[in-house]
């Protein structure tokens, strides 16, 4: 994230300043810190997530900043609740300027040896949540005559990567979702102040890890390199005040994109081998995570695994003969995130 002094930052407290923003999967991650960044710039945040007590943490933090926020209990995955969300945000500020779908889930490990269910959560979350959202908003700006919808994707919205199948699928979708939803207002007349976003994460230091279901058989790590999740945070306060079609977040996504648009077999290539090497992390049992129901760890910005990696460098640089620790790549406890 750029510093306190970024020429962006007064443009962007202006132009945020009152405006209505509905941020979904607010209640970690991106969607967290998402939420703080925009009550400090002056926005109007209506929060979504399953967990209602967290949410309310994060209210009082927005409220610590000088914004005003409002928690309203939501699971995406169903259409009625991502409605009512949205009639929540029209009743407290009269309209919706941003509407942002951030919430996702993920399972890792082998396609057929994970839970049918649990891959049809992950669609049901990640990408007609993202569906439902768009579907509100977009009804909600045609109404007002303005608006702009930022859809979270990933870079596995791009590049496939193994382990992941229904996740590559769903972000897939979302991309394809925004896409399709560009070109419809780009046929429109009457609809040139309506915008589409696509923000692009790769491997971001952030709780979905802690969260996603596990079949590997081995404790999930993310690909490196991890990014502060604070470069995501930024992304999408920019494309709030300037929209833009796509942007991709972190460089190793870019590198990805570019390479798969000239060579996608070494994309595919490059991206199979960083997750191969979950299969060599320390054996874990298998969990639903937080799929199926809303998970106590994991509220945090941040998931602690950048906090990790320091850590196993500092101690092997103070302890060169040692071998690496059998706990390496293990998912964080509570006290990290």
């Amino acid at each position: 994230m750029k510093n306190e002094d970024s020429e962006d930052r007064p443009r962007q407290a202006h132009d945020l300043a009152g405006k209505v923003v509905v941020i979904t999967g607010a209640s970690s991650g991106f969607g967290r810190g998402a939420a703080v960044a925009f009550a400090r710039r002056g926005a109007v945040v209506v929060l979504g997530a399953r967990r209602a007590e967290v949410l309310e943490e994060v209210v009082r933090e927005c409220e610590a900043e000088g914004g005003e926020a409002v928690a309203v209990e939501t699971d995406v995955s169903d259409a009625a609740e991502v409605a009512q969300l949205a009639r929540a945000a029209v009743g407290r500020g009269g309209r919706i300027d941003v509407w942002i779908n951030n919430a996702g889930a993920g399972a890792v490990g082998r396609f057929d040896q994970t839970p049918l269910e649990d891959h049809g959560q992950v669609i049901d979350t990640t990408l007609l949540g993202t569906l439902y959202g768009s579907y509100v908003a977009l009804r909600q700006f045609r109404q007002q005559g303005d608006g702009n919808l930022i859809n979270v994707a990933s870079i596995a919205g791009k590049v496939a990567a193994p382990y992941y199948a229904s996740y590559v699928a769903a972000k897939h979708g979302v991309v394809g979702l925004s896409a399709a939803l560009r070109l419809e207002l780009e046929q429109e007349e009457n609809a040139p102040a309506i915008h589409v976003c696509t923000v692009l994460p790769d491997a971001h230091d952030t709780p979905f890890f802690q969260h996603a279901a596990n079949y590997s058989g081995h404790a999930i790590t993310p690909p490196p390199p991890v990014h502060d999740p604070a470069e995501v945070i930024e992304a999408l306060l920019d494309v709030a005040v300037n929209p833009k079609d796509e942007t991709i977040v972190g460089a190793a996504g870019k590198m990805s994109a570019a390479t798969r648009r000239v060579a996608p077999a070494l994309a595919e290539k490059m991206i199979s081998r960083s997750h191969a090497k979950q299969m060599e992390t320390p054996p874990a049992p298998e969990t639903d995570g937080s799929l199926l129901s809303p998970s106590p760890v994991g509220t945090g910005v941040e998931g602690g695994w950048k906090k990790k990696k320091a850590s196993r460098r500092t101690n092997r640089a103070a302890n060169p003969s040692e071998p690496p620790s059998r706990d390496a790549g293990r998912r964080p406890n509570d006290k990290t995130v």
